[in-house]
């Protein structure tokens, strides 16, 4: 898990993001590999939030041409950034991979409120698993093509291959959004014990080792993921009609700005 000494720093900066920027921080997460659960000793630490501005904000004529990230720049080893509420739900609406990652993080800085419940609530009616099954699709072959067709391959790659084509699985047999939790989509394939063996042989790797370095290709996980990109190859992911949700996160978005600042004035 994440150090407390961490922890506390990115509680810390949190706080004065709010600050700065006059903002409340509704959620904050751990993201990437420490959240998926294969990180390696010397991993940046991903702090993802979501933060919502005074309700003046949002009446601006102007209002699509003002920012609505907050970044900034890595500092020991610490990489945090934020959405603005409205953003966030824009995103959640297309089904946006990121977000609804964030939204299943099991590391969490800061839960506050309503939001979090709220769109953790909503991810059936919201999520599109063909969407996803297209996302994580193209992250796999991406991957692969890019890093993995040399006789030495850069070990650590295979789970940013590994990871999507295991969420494809989940979407197909589930029809519910991926965990984001690597051991979780381990069970998808826990029948095939020589792909298991290689897994969990790379996994104490990485857990262990700054730098993986270059290697031959491992082959049961080799076999098993060009196995996978051709079956997938063949899948063409419909895309049927969810339904009305933008009323939905509408509403959300307003409670949220109410609750967030109720009793205290708004911006002159």
């Amino acid at each position: 898990m994440i150090p407390t000494h961490i922890s506390d720093d990115i509680r810390a900066r949190l706080r004065a993001a709010e600050e700065e920027h006059d903002v409340k921080v509704l959620l904050a997460v751990e993201s990437g590999s420490r959240a998926w659960g294969f990180a390696s000793p010397n991993s940046d630490y991903d702090a993802r939030f979501i933060y919502v501005h005074r309700r003046d904000w949002y009446l601006s004529v102007g209002l699509e041409e003002q920012r609505d990230v907050i970044e900034y720049p890595i500092v020991d080893d610490i990489d945090i950034n934020g959405w603005d509420l409205r953003k966030a739900l824009r995103l959640f609406w297309k089904s946006n991979p990121a977000f609804v990652e964030w939204i299943q993080s099991p590391i969490i800085y800061r839960d506050e409120g309503s939001f979090a419940p709220t769109v953790r609530a909503m991810l059936t009616e919201v999520y599109s698993c063909q969407k996803g099954i297209y996302h994580y699709r193209s992250m796999a072959k991406t991957n692969y093509r890019g890093y993995l067709r040399a006789e030495m391959v850069p070990l650590k790659k295979y789970f940013y291959v590994l990871r999507p084509l295991l969420a494809v699985r989940w979407l197909e047999a589930y029809g519910t959004a991926a965990p984001i939790e690597f051991n979780k989509l381990l069970a998808l394939v826990s029948d095939d014990r020589p792909l298991i063996k290689a897994i969990e042989d790379l996994l104490e790797i990485k857990r262990g080792a700054p730098e993986m370095g270059l290697s031959p290709q491992i082959k049961p996980i080799h076999a098993f993921i060009e196995r996978e990109l051709e079956r997938l190859e063949q899948l063409a992911p419909e895309r049927p009609d969810r339904g009305e949700v933008v009323s939905g996160l509408s509403r959300l978005f307003r409670r949220v700005v109410d609750e967030t600042w109720d009793g205290q004035h708004a911006l002159a």
